[in-house]
């Protein structure tokens, strides 16, 4: 990752802490190189980190990680009382979006909170003027679909999710979205 890719993240990351700080087992799907999971740990979280592309990433002590999709990869039916998806669901495709949303309902214990950042289709024109400049790494944006953030909220009550709030951030071109189970 470029110092600008790192950037973005750590903004993503610091936006969703507050939401994440009361959880004592949390599931981070797209953990990437593991910082938020790394973070957590040194506040006493545990958990598990997935990613597709999860290679060499150091364990923070308390979390596991492992190489896949969800809820594919996960090993057992641990349940969680937070769920953290920072840049991920514009990545599921159209239709697994729904199953991807209700495993994640399945998943999580009652009363637990998912947290997650969505970024606004303006982002991918951004995203390929910066790359062009090799300023960004501009990790596997081409895979955004074209996501609408406005579809988010329906998607998730469709489950049985509660949105408990919805914040833009980094000047309007990303959002924040936390349910309630």
């Amino acid at each position: 990752m470029k110092w600008l890719d790192c950037v973005i993240r750590d903004w993503r990351i610091r936006k969703t802490l507050p939401h994440l700080a009361k959880a004592k087992v949390i599931l981070d799907i797209g953990c990437g190189d593991g910082e938020l999971c790394r973070i957590l740990a040194k506040r006493g979280i545990i958990g598990v980190g997935i990613d597709t592309c999860v290679n060499e990433v150091f364990e923070p002590v308390g979390f596991e990680f492992y190489s896949g999709t969800f809820p594919d990869a996960l090993p057992n039916e641990k349940s969680f009382d937070a769920i953290s998806m920072l840049a991920v669901l514009e990545h599921i495709p159209e239709g697994k979006k729904f199953v991807f949303i209700k495993a994640c309902y399945e998943r999580l214990l009652t009363d637990g909170v998912i947290v997650l950042t969505v970024p606004s289709p303006k982002v991918d024109v951004l995203l390929t003027v910066l790359r062009f400049l090799r300023l960004v790494d501009g990790i596997a944006f081409e895979e955004h679909h074209g996501f609408d953030p406005a579809e988010v909220e329906p998607l998730f009550e469709s489950v049985g999710f509660k949105l408990f709030a919805h914040k833009t951030f980094q000047f309007g071109l990303n959002n924040l979205f936390i349910f309630k189970k």
